[in-house]
């Protein structure tokens, strides 16, 4: 199609050419069609190319240079799921028909076209699905040299390089960068408190966040402003909306001096460096003391001590109970010899009688 188009363009005669440049409302029609074509089907060609048709059409290349483009010299950050504005403007005749002016956006490096403007309407048929429903130009401003593109709903893949392209009878175009930036969640910070750690003993802090774009900074510290980030490993993983959840492990010990009920404190710091917020979040680790036991031994300790208590008690209700018992056999049998006793005096006492009298 472009090949015909060239040869088309060079099989115009030269008299028709002439005429069309110096009698506008007779035959300059056959060659606006034809560039229209090309701006429409083509609006990515190299400006090489471009030139190339001027020439042929008999147009001076310089005065196609002429019209001023202005974008921002510094990256455009654009929050993730905000609308952002692409400003772009240009310098033009006051007051010129808007059926003359074609804009174009596209990306740089992919060449994808953003958003595309031409005989007074949005021409969108060959946008990028990416970019469907979500564009848009203040066509009310376009007059006013407003040329400026805006993007809602923006996504991580809206990142890049892009250009805004105008012709107004002469064209120019300038480029400007898109960031987007996303800030991570307040970061989760944990370790198994369900373990008491005496001195020397090891566990490992995990700081946990999400949300973010782009990969965070991770930075660790202990209570004394010890920075022991190079102690520590970081995860990440982007989602489907490309936006990054991050996990850090640190492993620290507990000190040989720590003392009864001091905490050892750590902190997690997750910071975006676009857009130069910082979230923290903080932990205390309470170690036992070295010359206490350990809980267990208390308890074995314990339970001995009751032990013997209770055998010991045991041992003194035995004896008492034995005691009794003996003292209660020794009265029975003294009952016993007792009343052998006075049977025998009795007996002896009768017979003493009987032989009397």
């Amino acid at each position: 199609m472009l090949r015909f188009l060239l040869f088309s363009l060079l099989a115009i005669p030269s008299h028709i050419m002439s005429v069309a440049c110096t009698e506008p409302k007779t035959h300059r029609w056959i060659l606006s069609c034809v560039i229209n074509d090309i701006e429409r089907y083509y609006s990515n060609l190299p400006l090489c190319v471009c030139s190339f048709i001027s020439v042929c059409l008999g147009r001076d290349d310089s005065a196609l240079k002429t019209l001023e483009v202005l974008v921002p010299e510094v990256p455009v950050l654009a929050l993730f799921g905000s609308d952002v504005i692409l400003n772009c403007s240009f310098s033009s005749t006051p007051g010129f028909n808007l059926s003359d002016l074609s804009v174009f956006w596209q990306l740089s490096d992919t060449r994808r076209l953003v958003h595309s403007f031409s005989q007074s309407r949005d021409q969108l048929s060959d946008q990028d699905e990416r970019f469907a429903n979500r564009t848009k130009l203040f066509s009310d401003q376009l007059v006013t040299g407003n040329a400026s593109l805006q993007i809602n709903r923006v996504r991580v893949g809206d990142e890049g390089i892009y250009s805004c392209f105008v012709r107004v009878q002469t064209h120019g175009s300038a480029a400007l960068i898109l960031q987007v930036a996303a800030p991570f969640s307040r970061p989760v910070l944990s370790w198994d408190s369900g373990s008491i750690l005496r001195p020397g003993e090891c566990v490992a802090l995990v700081c946990v966040s999400s949300g973010g774009f782009p990969e965070a900074i991770v930075e660790w510290s202990d209570g004394a402003g010890q920075n022991l980030t190079q102690n520590a490993s970081v995860s990440n993983l982007a989602d489907e909306r490309g936006l990054f959840s991050l996990q850090s492990e640190l492993r620290v010990c507990v000190h040989e001096n720590t003392l009864d009920n001091q905490k050892n404190t750590y902190t997690c710091r997750v910071s975006n460096p676009r857009l130069g917020r910082e979230e923290q979040a903080s932990v205390s680790i309470t170690g036992q003391p070295a010359v206490f036991p350990p809980v267990a031994l208390w308890i074995t300790v314990a339970l001995a001590v009751c032990l013997l208590g209770l055998l010991v008690a045991l041992a003194v209700v035995c004896r008492r109970k034995i005691k009794e018992s003996c003292e209660e056999m020794r009265a029975e049998e003294e009952a016993k010899e007792l009343e052998e006793t006075k049977v025998l005096e009795e007996a002896k006492t009768g017979c003493w009688l009987k032989t009397r009298y």
